[in-house]
């Protein structure tokens, strides 16, 4: 991939001149002096989130407190972002037929409005190309730090092939969290919520309902291993 196609450069100089219309003199002038700046905002702007904010805002121990929810919680973290980067993938394929597309119009019009026009369609879809390769290259960024922790969390000390092996376990831990930030002042729904399913997963750990559950997860993936 060509890098240069990332650079919004030559295209917001490009631009200066039709901003004139928006602008003043004035502003279009100082514009054009800050185009370097913008070009470096548009390359370094946060788009989705940093490792620290995987850390501490989606796996926060409160409601991923075992190393097995912050590992199934990774896993559909990283999911989600390859999804996203597959339909991507695919409008990416479809703007590019598109600018061959009036890239071969503007050469066969004769109207020289409608040439304008057509100019002016292309240009946007070279704008969007950009945007979609950069997206794109920050989504990867996020789906390899969603691997790298996935492969901190996963020391082998639970399941990592079936999902619901661990969920007894990793939700009586959120539960008894909830639990915790219950006040006088929490409304009736809140509580009977909260202390509802904690009720009810205590009782289906006991009675034996649960195929799966805690302290079997171990030997359950050393079985799998084997």
């Amino acid at each position: 991939m060509n890098k240069d196609r990332r650079n919004i450069q030559k295209e917001a100089d490009k631009q200066v001149k039709h901003l004139m219309v928006l602008l003043d003199k004035s502003e279009a002038s100082e514009f054009k002096k800050m185009v370097p700046e913008l070009q470096d905002n548009w390359v370094k702007k946060q788009m989705f989130r940093t490792e620290t904010e995987m850390r501490f805002s989606v796996l926060n121990d409160a409601k991923h407190g075992t190393k097995a929810s912050k590992y199934w919680q990774s896993v559909r973290e990283q999911n989600s972002h390859f999804d996203s980067l597959m339909h991507l993938s695919f409008e990416y394929r479809k703007n590019a037929i598109e600018i061959k597309k009036i890239q071969k119009d503007i050469k066969k019009e004769k109207d020289s409005l409608e040439k304008e026009l057509k100019q002016i369609e292309l240009e946007e879809k070279f704008y969007s190309r950009a945007n979609m390769e950069l997206t794109a290259k920050d989504r990867m960024r996020e789906i390899s730090t969603w691997s790298k922790l996935k492969k901190e969390f996963c020391d082998g000390s639970f399941d990592d092939r079936d999902v619901n092996t661990h969920q007894a376990e990793s939700y009586l831990h959120q539960l008894e969290q909830k639990k915790l930030t219950l006040t006088p002042g929490s409304s009736q729904p809140e509580v009977f919520n909260v202390l509802g399913q904690l009720e009810t997963l205590k009782r289906v750990r006991k009675s034996g309902e649960l195929k799966y559950d805690g302290a079997n997860r171990k030997s359950i993936s050393q079985k799998q291993k084997n």
